[in-house]
């Protein structure tokens, strides 16, 4: 296996393709919702053509009034087609039947936009949690948790707006195709020139659209800095408090803040610059055809009257058009590099479990074997664990002593088949873990680490987390072999709720449910990371009874034992610079 050679792993190069990898990831999205982007496109078309229509209602109209129009004949040949009377009273008849189709439409669509939009972001949402929890350990661990958070809140919301924007856009776009068809039966030369006058108006926005996507990506960061700037405040909280630094924390929140609202005042600028240039050059352009119409094309009054209907509604969808157009070019960004996180996780998949040990049983009958294991978090560091060379003997007792940062942590997640080596192997039983063996092998595994990490809701909740299919007897020997029997004198017992993370407990109560939690696996192999480094004597004796208990059960490694645990190991493995400098073993071990 090679190096794990790009930790922190760098989104630039994949956000860097822009707009060209934006379009292939809305290409590559796109399959799954095409019944619905399917209907949506039907919903656009029959809308516009029902306003298209009804505006060109107005021609007949006209006629009927005295006032011969451009184009009469050919929607008189429509109408007469339809077997509809050329009079005041089915006309108007049928534009009321236009706008109730149209309203009604519109309400589809708006009801199908919706639909599109949040069935984009829970995709997204899903795909991308489902990408990091299958990533393997050494990506996660070399990313900001942070960034990812604002990722799957933040960015993918974006991306859902960029949606809503690309079918305003969409909508515009095809109304607007609409709106020309009936202008090119009342005065093709005006259709024509309006035509041209519109794409040029259009293309005169290039840069606008750029300077979008650029303070769309620059958002994209700032709501980042936010989160973690949260993120670390939340986790902090009581060393801030004690710190007296509460000012300083909320100046730094206050500072991410006004760097969000500038960009955003920023893009609303730009934003409504490009709006009132539209709308001052497009009327100008109007009344410019207008006099072309009159003037030099001979257009007469009853000709312009439904020109300028058409174009006043024109106007409107044309800068809708824009500034859909450039809304998607802010929100284009969060697309690019949310993709890239999806990209880059999947990319780095563990893959499927496979192996005998998927199908339960006995995981571990003889040994865990280390043969000239090395572990380098990034290509050009120093090895984290090098050349490591051990063999843990089924249901023994192994401590993992050196100093911080010795390669006892590494050590541990290589037996619990968390990572894999650079180099050498790692093997059950003689069997390599590589793949999704690996995978296949921590469903054996258990892990209770210093800080324990408990869910809001009951100790009941936390304890079925492990094993939802255990029961009530399951349970209580759970917490028994852990010393956890303070549980029963809870309120509620088993059905009391401990607050967020366990917040209600006290840390030596939160270890031991911790510790119960994990033997509802029923694992081959427990690892024990530091966990009574931050108890009292009376919490850590009560831990060092269960782990007692446990001896001969399951194979058991406690990293950095001390005080009560000291005595209870088989063998000791000393760490120091990344390497094991020895092992000493007890009674046979």
């Amino acid at each position: 296996m090679q190096p794990f050679a790009s930790a922190p792993p760098d989104r630039s190069e994949a956000e860097a393709r822009g707009s060209e990898a934006a379009g292939y990831r809305i290409t590559e999205l796109m399959p799954g919702f095409a019944p619905q982007f399917g209907r949506l496109v039907a919903l656009l078309v029959l809308s516009a053509i029902s306003e298209g229509a009804g505006l060109l209602m107005l021609v007949p109209m006209l006629t009927v009034l005295g006032h011969p129009v451009g184009g009469t004949g050919r929607v008189a040949m429509t109408l007469h087609a339809l077997g509809i009377p050329l009079s005041l009273g089915p006309l108007l008849a049928i534009f009321v039947a236009l706008v109730v189709v149209r309203a009604i439409v519109a309400h589809l669509r708006a009801l199908s936009t919706d639909q599109l939009q949040l069935s984009v972001v829970d995709t997204l949402r899903g795909r991308a949690w489902t990408a990091l929890l299958h990533a393997d350990w050494r990506l996660l661990v070399a990313m900001r948790h942070s960034e990812n958070l604002s990722q799957l809140l933040t960015s993918i919301e974006r991306v859902g707006y960029g949606v809503r924007y690309a079918v305003a856009g969409l909508t515009a776009a095809i109304t607007l195709l609409a709106l020309g068809a009936a202008t090119l039966i009342i005065s093709p030369m005006v259709a024509i020139a309006a035509a041209l006058a519109g794409a040029g108006v259009l293309l005169a926005y290039r840069r606008l659209r750029r300077r979008a996507s650029v303070l769309g990506e620059r958002l994209g960061k700032a709501h980042a800095d936010v989160h973690e700037a949260f993120t670390e405040g939340l986790r902090g909280i009581k060393v801030i408090k004690s710190f007296s630094r509460e000012d300083f924390a909320r100046d730094q929140a206050q500072a991410g803040f006004e760097r969000v609202r500038w960009l955003q005042l920023s893009y609303r600028r730009d934003l409504g610059f490009g709006q009132i240039l539209l709308q001052g050059g497009g009327a100008a352009v109007l009344a410019l055809l207008v006099w072309l119409g009159v003037t030099r094309w001979g257009a007469g009054l009853a000709t312009v009257v439904p020109l300028v209907a058409l174009f006043a509604r024109a106007l409107p969808l044309l800068g809708s058009l824009q500034e859909s157009w450039q809304n998607w070019a802010h929100a284009r960004p969060a697309l690019t590099s949310v993709a890239s996180l999806i990209e880059l996780a999947e990319a780095h998949h563990e893959g499927p479990r496979e192996g005998p040990r998927e199908r339960g049983g006995a995981a571990l009958r003889q040994e865990i074997t280390l043969e000239a294991a090395t572990v380098r978090f990034e290509a050009s560091a120093t090895a984290s664990l090098e050349e490591a060379d051990l063999v843990v003997r089924a249901g023994s007792c192994v401590a993992l002593t050196g100093p911080s940062g010795a390669g006892k942590s590494t050590l541990a997640d290589l037996v619990g088949g968390l990572i894999a080596p650079d180099a050498g192997s790692v093997a059950i039983d003689g069997m390599a873990l590589d793949g999704g063996s690996r995978r296949a092998w921590r469903a054996h595994v258990a892990y209770v680490q210093q800080e324990p990490v408990l869910f809001s809701g009951s100790v009941r909740d936390n304890l079925l987390w492990a094993a939802p299919e255990a029961d009530e007897a399951r349970l209580r020997r759970a917490l028994e072999d852990a010393s956890a029997g303070f549980v029963h004198n809870l309120p509620l017992g088993l059905d009391s709720d401990i607050g967020e993370g366990g917040r209600r407990l006290s840390g030596g109560e939160r270890q031991r449910l911790a510790l119960a939690r994990a033997l509802l696996r029923d694992p081959a192999l427990l690892i024990l990371d530091e966990a009574t480094s931050a108890l009292d004597a009376a919490n850590e004796a009560a831990i060092a009874a269960a782990i007692e208990r446990l001896k001969g059960r399951m194979t058991i490694v406690i990293i950095g034992h001390r005080g009560a645990l000291a005595g209870l190991a088989d063998a000791e493995v000393a760490l120091e610079a990344g390497r094991i400098v020895s092992v000493t073993r007890r009674d046979g071990a």
